[in-house]
């Protein structure tokens, strides 16, 4: 089955892969603001219509996210994700950021949540992670 579209900018895509049962996004340059809102939550959306449970996102040329998209996120995107079942999340980002050790609070909130997330520095580790998951 091919990849249905749900985005497509200059600043990011994201597709639903029904074979893969993942929502899949990949930023092109920093995002911030409504662009990065309104792109989250139509994957939430995705998730939500094709009752998926998982997630992979490609920031590898993403910017640092701004303070005000942290807390919007902890105020209204987390918790619709857990009510419709978000269970795994697979981060793709510079190896820097993963020797940095900055990820790891990220990590600890989202498994408080009921979501296991984990960070890869390579998109196919992060596929082959979100495999092993039954959706």
């Amino acid at each position: 089955m091919s990849d249905i579209i749900i985005i497509d900018n200059e600043y990011i895509s994201m597709s639903y892969l029904p074979d893969k049962k993942f929502v899949y996004h990949t930023t092109y340059k920093p995002v911030s603001g409504q662009i990065l809102r309104d792109a989250l939550l139509a994957g939430l959306e995705t998730l939500q219509k094709y009752g998926a449970h998982k997630w992979l996102s490609d920031e590898r040329k993403n910017g640092p996210m701004t303070r005000e998209d942290q807390e919007w996120g902890r105020v209204n995107l987390n918790p619709r994700a857990v009510e419709i079942g978000w269970k795994y999340w697979a981060l793709v980002v510079p190896e820097q950021l993963i020797a940095a050790g900055s990820m790891a609070p990220a990590i600890e909130e989202y498994y408080e949540l009921g979501m296991r997330m984990m960070v890869f520095s390579d998109v196919k580790e992060a596929i082959q992670w979100l495999d092993r998951f039954e959706d």
